[in-house]
């Protein structure tokens, strides 16, 4: 008998389909990479293939007992030949090999597989198939966007087809929403609540922990970044873990995936979660030129502003290359009311007037809270942003891949802010009123807080600050799988990432105006100021002081892993790998504060006096920056020699991390059942170097430290029912402490009549946490989902706030870090993280996306998506060494979100409404003015386009359409207001083209 290859003749001698066998032509290996369109349905093995070789044009061989009987899952979508035929066989028990073109297909020795596997297989195809876009079969394949309901159902079955909690938003759902950055696209996301600043999000908290708990990857790499912020209230400059998504635009990114289970082969960190983010790969585009050009105004900003976007991506064969760039210009102008935070103030008796009643005289002498600078603020801001990806994708065939990506992003902020205060020489801020401040009338409620007053006496101080900052962020990564046999895969990651933030100018110049009367209430939504004098007269105005500040901060991050997955059957395939992470985070800010007020304050000319240029609540005098030290000839140049006591602190992490899992894809009576469970160690060294607090000053250390330990996770998702999938997932894990926290260093903040010192402790404990998860999901077909979900996490240790009021004398610092108006009795607010006491966190999510389908003539296309959750956690907070329980930091015990869509061929229109109650941002100085925070929100966002013709629409998008407020108090029970801002409303109009 003859024999061909060591196969019988007549075993491959059977007749696919004769059609196909007598059109077939010899497959070369170029023909196996090639892309093309499949839409195979399930059936019978033998007509699949039959199919498949009629489709592509490849001969197939087979024995005939190795179909007989034989059902397949089909395949659909868009995949390489080789890929196709691979899916096609998936659950069948039968392996191909390619010989001179001919795919020839043998058993596998493995485990018969269940048919109710081979069942699930079939639903994962189909959705595959429902997921990808449609494409155009022949040269140039092009991806076709079928719109954002098409988005909303890739991201369903993404969701659907993981194992643990996973939230998506895929390419055409963040690039046609109305968001600047992709902190307003995540805020969508079941969990997520945002922070906002400057008219945008910045960061993001999930499950509501904080941006510190988040992990946030790019291309499989832990990604950070700092910026700034305009404001004093929100922290200023970032110098933490937790990255900041102003840093990109969102159309850099064709996927986000948000992880809220954990399992072994996950980097450690990030209790909260992990935010996946994924730059455009242009094997998935295919040959495409996109373009986008829109331009963009605020109605508290005159102008119109560029956003533009473009994309090339282009294949050779096995090479694939992309370059996308987008470049924004945003000018917005936050402004309103701010006070610089609340304390307890005494005053002295000769500080009260004749008018006050004895009883409210005693109240005053004891101590009332108040604001301690009552101050009408804008803070303009023009901001450029400019991203640029590269990506080289080589794929040589299923058997080796390598991507190599490239990252740049810029962002510069070019700030001017104003503001008026009551904080001239005889200032209402500080702890105590000495001066010839003089109280005349007092309004104070049964929380001890001054409500309203008025005063005589006072010294009003005006601020004009211009500020300029840039952020770079580099990062190189390289993805690359091996698969050595059918069943042992490795792969490995190797990448560097550096993120520089500069800010060479910040400076400030301070104008007085003496003794005015005053007065002001702070009952209404927004507070209200009266002023004696004419607060817009240059004759009443003159030089205080000069501030300069240049600052400087460094992130780098190396990262190496490997990997190996080996198959041990089809139902079961074990991984283990290592991992290498290096980080350091280096700093400093330099200052020089120059007083100009002894004996008196400077005279300038009035031309170098102006009034404030943005929108302002009132009018009032500042002096001109560039003017004013160019007329006073104060160095705007800082040196070394400038140094802020224990800003210049360095933090120098390195871990070594191995794990192994076990995943699980089989049935169990009857019901599909995927899984995965193991174990991570980790051992982190750190080493934390800077200046301490002691009696001597701040004196320069270095302190070495190492965190290790076991890391067990374990997930399922059991498919109970044909649309119904039960989830559940066990885990513990571990988040390191943030970068100003660890600080072997202290920063002291100076002001007339008070201050405060802010020490870090070094030997800070990781956080550890044990979390439990479920969720029960619904799923509709193509229509939508439901589900609903709960979490619970408890924390071994809690890193907690402690906070005390003393004398400057008591803190062991030289009395030559103080400023003018402060001595050793001066009383600072003196805080440092402790390792406190343990906390929990438990939540509810719900979430539901239906197509309204079911209703009549237009009305089908309409769709809305609607989710809501609930949390509730509690930390412990000291003051003074005596303990209180308050909320979690970033924690709003409510959030939800709401999206009312239509779509049609021509046109499409979307409203969205992000809303989240109150959370906290800080402890507060005092245990009774506790919890400082940001009340809670409701931002309503719109888009809408027109499709002109194929590939080419009109877009219009809104943003913060109701111009919704910023508020910002202290004190749960007191709602002791410090900010109340808007930012104007965002309109953008534009054209995007895809050819």
């Amino acid at each position: 008998m003859q024999h061909f290859r060591g196969i019988s003749g007549m075993a491959l001698a059977i007749a696919i389909a004769t059609p196909a066998v007598a059109q077939a032509r010899p497959a070369e290996t170029t023909v196996l990479r090639q892309e093309q369109r499949f839409d195979i349905a399930p059936s019978d093995l033998r007509t699949a293939i039959s199919r498949f070789s009629q489709a592509t044009g490849v001969q197939v061989v087979v024995a005939p007992d190795a179909v007989s009987g034989r059902r397949t899952a089909g395949v659909r979508g868009s995949y390489t030949v080789r890929t196709a035929l691979d899916h096609l066989l998936r659950g069948t028990n039968l392996g191909v090999t390619f010989q001179g073109g001919v795919a020839i297909l043998k058993p596998m020795a493995a485990a018969p597989v269940h048919p109710a596997l081979v069942k699930a297989a079939a639903q994962d195809s189909a959705l595959s198939g429902a997921a990808m876009p449609d494409r155009s079969v022949g040269e140039g394949t092009d991806i076709i966007v079928t719109g954002y309901r098409h988005s909303l159902t890739e991201a369903q079955n993404l969701k659907r087809r993981a194992v643990g909690n996973e939230d998506d938003i895929v390419a055409t759902d963040i690039a046609a929403f109305p968001d600047l950055n992709l902190a307003e696209s995540l805020q969508r996301i079941p969990g997520i609540t945002i922070t906002r600043d400057s008219g945008e999000g910045r960061q993001i908290a999930l499950r509501g922990l904080g941006a510190d708990f988040t992990r946030t990857q790019l291309n499989g790499m832990e990604v950070l970044g700092n910026t700034a912020s305009g404001m004093d209230n929100r922290g200023g400059v970032t110098r933490s873990r937790s990255f900041d998504y102003s840093l990109f635009a969102s159309e850099l990114f064709n996927r986000v995936s948000v992880q809220k289970s954990y399992s072994a082969e996950q980097d450690e960190g990030g209790i909260a979660g992990t935010v996946q983010l994924t730059s455009a790969k242009p094997f998935d585009t295919g040959n495409k030129l996109v373009v986008s050009a829109k331009g963009q105004t605020n109605d508290n900003t005159s102008g119109v502003t560029p956003r533009v976007v473009g994309l090339v991506s282009h294949r050779w064969g096995d090479l694939a290359a992309l370059v996308s760039v987008a470049y924004s210009q945003i000018k917005n102008n936050e402004f309103g009311y701010r006070n610089w935070g609340w304390g307890l103030t005494k005053y002295g008796a000769a500080n009260i007037g004749p008018n006050i009643d004895a009883a409210t005289r005693a109240n005053l002498l004891s101590g009332v809270y108040q604001p301690t600078a009552q101050s009408p603020s804008s803070w303009y801001t023009d901001r450029k942003r400019l991203g640029i990806t590269s990506s080289v994708q080589y794929h040589p065939g299923d058997a080796f891949k390598l991507d190599v990506d490239f990252l740049y992003g810029r962002l510069w902020d070019h700030r001017d802010d104003y503001a008026l205060a009551t904080a001239g020489s005889n200032a209402l801020t500080g702890t105590s009123i000495t001066g010839a401040q003089v109280i005349q009338s007092a309004v104070i409620d049964s929380t001890n807080t001054l409500r309203a007053a008025s005063f005589t006496g006072i010294d009003l101080r005006s601020e004009h600050h211009i500020v300029q900052n840039r952020t770079d962020f580099y990062q190189g990564v390289a993805n690359a799988s091996w698969k050595l046999t059918d069943r042992l895969t490795l792969s490995a990651l190797g990448g560097y990432e550096e993120s520089d933030f500069g800010q060479p100018v910040f400076d400030k110049v301070f104008m007085e105006l003496k003794n005015t009367p005053f007065s002001y209430d702070d009952r209404p939504t927004i507070p209200v100021n009266t002023y004696g004098k004419d607060i817009t007269d240059p004759n009443n105005w003159a030089v205080q002081r000069l501030d300069v500040q240049e600052n400087k901060i460094t992130n780098q991050y190396a990262n190496g892993k490997l990997q190996a997955a080996y198959t041990l059957n089809n139902a079961l395939t074990f991984k283990a790998g290592g991992e290498y992470k290096h980080f350091i985070n280096s700093g400093y800010t330099w200052v020089n504060k120059v007083f100009h007020n002894v004996p008196a304050d400077i005279a300038i000319p009035n031309t170098l006096k102006q009034t404030v240029t943005p929108d302002t609540l009132i009018q009032y005098i500042v002096g001109n920056v560039d003017g004013v030290y160019s007329y006073i000839g104060d160095n705007r140049n800082l040196t070394a020699a400038n140094l802020q006591a224990g800003s210049d602190y360095r933090v120098d992490e390195k871990t070594g991390a191995g794990f192994a899992q076990l995943d699980l894809d089989t049935i169990v009576a009857g019901m599909r059942l995927r899984a995965n469970a193991g174990v991570r160690y980790y051992s982190t060294d750190l080493l934390s170097s800077g200046h301490l607090a002691t009696g001597a000053g701040f004196t320069p250390v270095a302190i070495r430290t190492n965190s290790h330990g076991f890391l067990p996770a374990a997930n399922l998702a059991l498919d109970v029912a044909k649309a119904v999938v039960v989830r559940l997932s066990a885990s513990r894990n571990v988040n390191r402490p943030a970068l100003g926290d660890l600080a072997a260093a202290g920063s002291i903040t100076t002001r007339p009549n008070g201050g405060s010192l802010s020490l870090g402790n070094p030997f800070l404990k990781p956080f550890k946490a044990t979390s439990v998860e479920g969720s029960v999901e619904y799923y509709m077909g193509r229509s939508g989902f439901a589900s609903v979900g709960f979490f619970y996490k408890s924390m071994d240790s809690f890193i907690s706030s402690s906070t005390k009021q003393i004398p400057y004398g008591q803190t062991g610092l030289p009395l030559s870090l103080l400023v003018q108006g402060e001595d050793a009795n001066t009383l600072f607010d003196v805080s440092q993280p402790v390792n406190g006491a343990g906390a929990d966190i438990k939540g509810i999510e719900v979430a539901v996306q239906h197509d309204f389908t079911f209703l009549p003539g237009a009305l089908k296309n309409l769709g809305a998506v609607v989710n809501g959750t609930w949390f509730d956690g509690h930390q412990t907070a000291y003051y003074n060494n005596v303990p209180k329980v308050i909320p979690l930091y970033n924690l709003s015990k409510w959030a939800a979100n709401a999206t009312l869509y239509y779509e049609n061929k021509l046109w499409g229109v979307r409203v969205s409404d992000a809303y989240r109650s109150s959370y906290l941002t800080g402890a507060g100085n005092a245990i009774d003015n506790s919890g400082d925070g940001i009340r809670g929100t409701n931002n309503v966002d719109f888009q809408a386009h027109i499709n002109l013709r194929r590939g080419v629409r009109l877009i219009a998008e809104g943003i913060n359409i109701t111009n919704e407020p910023i508020v910002q108090s202290l004190d749960a029970v007191a709602q002791r207001t410090e900010v109340y801002t808007t930012s104007g409303r965002t309109f953008t109009f534009g054209i995007s083209a895809e050819f």
